[in-house]
């Protein structure tokens, strides 16, 4: 960008900056107790929900909720934080990020409360980490254990006459067995159960903690579960039972005594004969009100100096080759970060992966991308509930990778095949014939399964992939063949484990990816940088969108 539009975008910036500082006045009350509200939804998304111009519901996405926990608790026109939980977390790996930034922000002096009428494990997680955590007396707290469950489709293609053909490269590499298998095999019942544990212990010591319960303690509350009001504050986890209309009275009660006093001078002001504690005066400001107007929105920028940023990149879904419009295409994340790593006022990236895998051509494409970034400016890897096998694949070429205690990690392997469609054509009456040249040239008809040619040649061609696979892990975790040979071979970690093995850096989410990133780019203590989202989507949505919203 030249030097007069850069000029030209930052004037425009400050002037939004200044109808930002203007809106405080009203936003923020002058007495009483001011409360940021953050609603945490069971559909959280990592990007920007696309949305009409000027339209008001548009929820935050995950970093921006992040952000307002952390910048609220330094605000000090902010007295609290109140957690309205409506069937969020969607998962534990984003309550644990989150509980991170309400831990953090205790810490820092700030009360947070939480209020649920029904929650699960991931919000049980997040709202013990709370100051205070209430819900109505009907309500409930839905708790009673982990289950990893797996749907196996081998008796169904039977009725139909499909016979699936697949290749794996892997011991454990268990995708394929949704295909071939009726029930769950050894190998696979022994990863979950490893990972199972992980998920259990995380979920027990996180709610021991919170509630200040022993683990054992918590085991048979969990055993004796789900758990209505009364009963969830009788085992303790849960300090009350309110109706929404009594929520505000308590905040006022955990409010400073400075907000006491600014909340009777604001009633003498108003003429009111109303006594201290019969009306509490909280005002609640939406955390999405709230998200343009903390402090790092409305601070001045100078005009002739860029401001270094920082690129926060989601890449979530299965991984495909080229152009896609849902998941991750690699044509579209190859060409991102190549525009990434030209900007100059770039210093950093951050790249949120949540991703089970995919194409493995289109996984070794953006590894060589990731890498090529990495040379010239930091990328730290932020890895979400999942971030396996090609996921896992592209993250290793990054200069540190950062997962949650839950996060599905490795599945270091490799697994392809077909489906062999014949039984199921003639079932039907459909004839399907052809002429060939060449030994192979019906490798990959559906009307008839592998040769025994044809399959070595297909899993040569899977067990090239998986040693190009295991060089690059070996590469870029400093890993030796010996010890990559104990992790690999398709298994699946928990973070918490995958730190253990040397598979991951540390135990972490996205604003703890975004400290990493400013002091490997050698940002200074205190010195400013923008954090930019990336992919940019659209603000107007698709036609059909636009008219599924305007129906009745």
């Amino acid at each position: 960008m030249s030097s007069a539009g850069r000029v030209a975008r930052q004037a425009a910036g400050n002037a939004t900056r200044g109808v930002r500082r203007l809106l405080q006045r009203f936003a923020f009350p002058r007495a009483g107790s001011c409360w940021v509200e953050l609603v945490v939804r069971e559909n959280i998304s990592e990007l920007l929900v696309q949305h009409l111009p000027f339209q008001r519901d548009v929820p935050l996405h995950f970093l921006q909720m992040l952000e307002v926990l952390d910048a609220a608790a330094e605000d000090e026109r902010v007295d609290g934080v109140l957690l309205t939980l409506q069937g969020g977390p969607p998962s534990l790996g984003m309550a644990l990020a989150l509980r991170r930034a309400v831990l953090r922000a205790r810490d820092r002096g700030t009360p947070v409360v939480a209020y649920a009428e029904t929650l699960g494990a991931p919000g049980l997680l997040l709202a013990s980490a709370a100051t205070r955590f209430w819900i109505p007396e009907v309500g409930s707290v839905f708790v009673v254990g982990i289950r990893l469950e797996g749907t196996y489709l081998r008796g169904l293609l039977d009725h139909l006459g499909v016979e699936p053909e697949v290749v794996r490269t892997g011991s454990h590499k268990s995708a394929g067995d949704r295909f071939t298998s009726e029930r769950m095999s050894d190998a696979e019942r022994e990863q979950l159960d490893a990972l199972a544990d992980d998920l259990y212990e995380t979920l027990v010591d996180a709610i021991a903690t919170g509630r200040g319960l022993e683990p054992d303690a918590v085991r048979r509350i969990i055993d004796s579960g789900p758990h209505r009001g009364r009963a969830a504050v009788e085992a303790g986890l849960v300090d009350g039972c309110l109706y929404p209309d009594e929520i505000d009275e308590q905040l006022a009660a955990l409010s400073p005594e400075r907000d006491a006093a600014k909340a009777r001078s604001r009633r003498s002001a108003a003429g009111s004969d109303e006594k201290d504690g019969l009306a509490p005066d909280v005002r609640r400001i939406e955390a999405e009100a709230y998200y343009p107007l903390r402090r790092s929105c409305v601070e001045w920028q100078p005009l002739f100096r860029e401001v270094p940023r920082i690129a926060y990149v989601v890449a979530c879904g299965s991984i495909g080759r080229g152009r896609r419009s849902q998941g991750i295409g690699s044509d579209d994340l190859r060409g991102l970060l190549e525009r990434l790593r030209k900007a100059e006022e770039v210093r950093a990236i951050v790249l949120r992966i949540d991703s089970p895998g995919g194409d493995s051509l289109a996984s070794d494409l953006l590894w060589r991308s990731v890498s090529q970034v990495a040379k010239d400016k930091p990328v730290v890897v932020s890895m979400g509930d999942v971030t396996a096998s090609g996921g896992y694949y592209m993250a290793v070429a990054a200069n540190a990778l950062l997962a949650e205690a839950t996060t599905i990690t490795g599945s270091i392997g490799v697994v392809g095949g077909k489906a062999n469609l014949g039984a199921l054509y003639r079932r039907l009456g459909v004839g399907k014939d052809a002429v060939e040249r060449g030994a192979r040239a019906g490798l990959l008809s559906e009307t008839r399964g592998f040769s025994d040619d044809e399959r070595r040649a297909v899993q040569a061609e899977l067990d090239a992939v998986y040693e190009t696979f295991v060089d690059r892990v070996m590469s870029g975790r400093g890993l030796s063949l010996e010890e990559l040979s104990r992790v690999g071979e398709g298994r699946v970690w928990s973070g918490a484990r995958a730190l253990s093995l040397g598979l991951v850096d540390a135990i972490g989410g996205p604003l703890e990816a975004l400290r990493e990133a400013r002091e490997r780019a050698g940002f200074a203590s205190g010195e400013r940088a923008g954090i930019d989202v990336y992919p940019r989507g659209p603000r107007v949505p698709s036609a059909r969108s636009l008219l599924r919203r305007l129906a009745w």
